[in-house]
Order: structure tokens, then sequence, then C-alpha cells
């Protein structure tokens, strides 16, 4: 089994030398970001950690924000050689006599950031200087961008030259770069990472098990915007390797579905590298748009105008739902009856029409819920359901509830008031974080049953995997890696702020 070096960013200035950097084990080198976080000093963090020392001094000109002198720079390049293992010298400026003649190849880390259509001609350029490693960073404007790094990569087989697109959409980019022959994989120490689209090294070990790396034929992923900290690829990614599977499962970060999905998924440029995607999760804002791309669609998906998961099966796409069950499965293995009961669901969007439609199948009297009127309108054409703007509605009299909207996920607030429940209803929430949300810890704070999002998406995760694998994935696993109902333990106890994740 191979390994990719694992290196982390450090991004900001530590606040103090009392400061610990607390880098796991894995993590090989350690690269200084000067023009963001200053000048730190390296025995200060040779103190803290044992791997390589790398120096980066980006330009504006290369997306970073060191806009001095030639002279400056050189001058802080040459002080930074004498303590760090390895010096980021940028193709376009710093390949003159004087820093070569000084800065042995050894500790040169090459680097030119760019449009993609330039990488290979960059390359040409400044291989001839010898260098430890050739750092070229793709700046993507479009989905068929973020393929240019992995189709050089394979092009090339050199241990040798590192490529991979930045920013959001290059997250996915990353990891795949490393199974095409890339020998370093950045991520950023996960409290700076200042939403630059980053992985954090924490993402990197925790749910891709890297340094090391499997085999991959199969990619999966989940498609929306945002999904970086969506836990789906943790999930995933266990099973793969609980049942020896040459898979990955990534985040594709999608601005346009359109374009990801002709220029991505069906261009064909990931199977000439010897890659194909299997399937695909589905969330906000795509569920709707992305419909009309797959050959055939459940009733339910078809009723509810809403997918969250895309199966190619005999190189045909279907598209279907996980969203009804995941609620319904959670409803009643809490030994609650849907059938006969008051339900209304929060939000009108793909998750909450297909969760409305279960619930109504299964025999409840369903109101639907949403701030804006448009889209509450579409829902009851499409459900023939009540409607009710949420600013006229009252949980009084309702025995379920469903929160299928991102209010409270990473906000701290509360999607509607609960006050007025009877002490039987039950609250389900679909946005989850690491602790309780508002709405969940209010709802158990008064004796009341709750449904944490991570209860409704252990149930999708399963379903969705068996549903693009064919497989189970191992209970046991999942729920150790998720948490499972212990979650719930926890927030009877204490009420915490939630931090963001996405489902």
């Amino acid at each position: 089994m191979n390994k990719a070096i694992l290196a982390a960013t450090l991004s900001t200035s530590p606040l103090s030398s009392s400061d610990d950097l607390s880098l796991p084990g894995e993590v090989q080198w350690l690269e200084t970001r000067a023009d963001l976080a200053g000048h730190i000093d390296a025995a200060w963090l040779r103190d803290r950690f044992g791997g390589q020392l790398l120096y980066t001094l980006r330009s504006r000109d290369e997306g970073g924000r060191f806009d001095g002198s030639n002279e400056e720079r050189r001058r802080l390049l040459l002080e930074a050689a004498r303590h760090y293992d390895l010096i980021d010298l940028e193709g376009e400026r710093d390949l003159t006599p004087d820093l070569l003649s000084r800065i042995p190849a050894h500790k040169r880390i090459i680097s030119w950031s760019g449009p993609p259509e330039n990488l290979a001609s960059r390359l040409d350029q400044f291989s001839s200087v010898k260098a430890r490693a050739y750092r070229l960073v793709s700046r993507s404007r479009c989905a068929a961008d973020d393929l240019a790094p992995l189709c050089l990569l394979k092009s090339l087989g050199r241990p040798d030259v590192i490529a991979y697109a930045e920013g959001h959409t290059g997250f996915w980019n990353r990891l795949v770069a490393a199974r095409l022959g890339a020998p370093i994989i950045f991520g950023a120490i996960a409290k700076e990472k200042r939403g630059r689209g980053e992985p954090t090294i924490t993402q990197l070990i925790e749910d891709y098990a890297l340094p090391r790396l499997t085999t991959v034929e199969e990619i999966y992923g989940i498609v929306g915007s945002p999904v970086h900290h969506s836990l789906s690829p943790r999930l995933h990614n266990a099973a793969y390797r609980a049942h020896g599977r040459a898979a990955l499962f990534v985040p594709f970060h999608v601005e346009r579905f359109d374009s990801f999905w002709s220029e991505v998924v069906t261009s064909g440029t990931l199977e000439q590298l010897g890659l194909s995607i299997k399937g695909l999760t589905v969330v906000s804002p795509h569920k709707e748009e992305a419909m009309s791309s797959a050959r055939v669609s459940s009733s339910m998906v078809r009723r509810a105008g809403s997918t969250n998961i895309f199966v190619r099966t005999n190189g045909h796409w279907t598209a279907d739902t996980t969203d009804p069950e995941g609620v319904s499965l959670a409803i009643e293995e809490r030994g609650i009856e849907i059938k006969g009961r008051r339900a209304a669901v929060i939000g009108c969007g793909g998750a909450g029409r297909a969760v409305a439609a279960a619930l109504d199948e299964a025999g409840a009297e369903v109101t639907l819920v949403n701030r804006g009127r448009e889209r509450g309108h579409l829902a009851v054409r499409l459900l023939n359901l009540p409607f009710v703007p949420l600013s006229d509605f009252s949980a009084d009299g309702f025995s379920i509830v469903v929160n299928a909207t991102p209010v409270g996920r990473d906000d701290g607030q509360m999607p509607f008031s609960i006050d007025g429940l009877s002490e039987d209803a039950v609250i389900v929430d679909l946005a989850y974080g690491s602790s309780a949300t508002p709405l969940i810890a209010s709802a158990l704070a008064r004796g009341q049953a709750a449904i944490d999002g991570r209860e409704v998406l252990l149930i999708q995760v399963r379903r969705q995997f068996h549903l693009m694998t064919g497989k189970e994935m191992p209970d046991d696993l999942a729920r150790s890696l998720l948490g499972g109902r212990a979650d719930m333990a926890t927030a009877r106890k204490a009420i915490v702020s939630p931090a963001a994740q996405s489902v």
C-alpha cells in the first residue's frame, strides 16, 4: 500500500510561544505561509514539530498576499533558507542565478499558479531547474478545469510533480491527484482554514484515511454547495475499506449542476484516467435541477420534484430519493405511529417536499410551511397538500414537526417556536452539527421526543450506500463513526452552540 506525504499549512501566526500546534503524527511536512502568517521562528516550530519545514512566501500574482519588492523577497527567502528544510520558489519570479546559487536543489519546491491550460507548458519551462518537487496549482473557472491537473499527472507518471485545483471546487481534486502520482497532499490546520475551501488535516486523516493510498477505480460523491463539512465521505470511505472496495467518496462543491454533469460526469475524461463515477448524492441547491439529467426517476422523485441520489447502472443514471425514509424510519424506530397524526413540515425545498410526501403516504395529515410563498405554492401544486406561511405558523396541535431548513445548523437560531407543542409531539430536525441544534436542545429540555439530523443521516447514508454499491454498510461501523444516539444523551446534559455541517 502506497503513502502520500501529508503536509499541514500554517496560515495564521500562533498567539504566543506557549501555543501547541498539536499536529497528528501522520503529518510529515509543515508549510508556513509567511505571506499570511508573517515571520515565525523556525526554532519555535521545531520545538513543536519533528518533520520537514517548508517556507512559502506567496506573491499576489500567484494568489498570495506578499506584495513587497524583489529585494525584500530575496532577503526573506535567503533568511528562511538558513533555517527551513524546504523553500518554495515561484517559477515566474524566483529562479534567479543569485537565489539558485544559494538555495540548493534538494531544498527547492518550484511552484506556479494560473490557468489550467498552461500547466504543462509551465512545467516544461521550470523543470529545467532541478528541484525536490514541482507544484502546479490550477485556478479553475469551470467544472472542466478541475480535470486538467489530473490529466497532467496521468500523462507524466512522475513522482516529483504536485498538481491540483485550488479553492472550493478543488477539494476533491487533491484527493484524486494523490492517486495519480502527486507525492504530497496539503491540508489546512483546522482552526485556521478561513473558508478557503481547503481540506483540513483532520478531514484528510479521518474521512480519507490519508496518508495511506488505497487503490481507486470507482468514484462516488456528494454534490452541492456547500459540501465540505459533510460527514458522508467519512462514512462511505470507511465502509469501502471494510468491504475492500476500490472506491473513493469525495465532496463535489458545485455551483452549476449542468456544467458539472456535462464536463465531469458524462465527458468521459475520468474514464480515460482509469476512474468512473458510479453514484452521487445530491444536496442543496441542486435537488430539483438534477432531476432532468437522469434517464429514469422513481415515483417519489416525480411526485416531490426532488432527488438526492443518482445511481449509474449499465451506463444509465437513475434518480431516487432517500429523504422520505430517513425521517419515516427514524420516527418508526422510536415506536411512534405516523398514521392519523397531524404533521407540519417546515421548509418546502426538495428535502421538505419529499418528507411531506412520505408522511402523507404513511397516513399523516400533513401541512406545508415555508417562509417564502412562491416555493410553498410550488409544493402545493406538486403534493396537493395545505400550506401555511411561516409567519402564520403555530406548532399548537401538531404531533409531528419536521424542520427541513438549514436554520439552526450554524446560526444558533430556532426555525420556529415550539411553544404550544403537546407533550407527546415529536420534533425532527434535518439540520445537524457537532452538538445539538437549538431546536433539538430546546425540545429535549422540555422532555419531548426529538430526532437529531444525525439519526436521519445514519438511515439515509446506509440506504444510499446500498443503492450505489449493492452492499450493506456495517451498522456498527456507521454508528461508531457518526456517534449515533450517544449524541442525544450528551445533548440532554448540556446545550452548546452547534458547528456547521452538511448532510
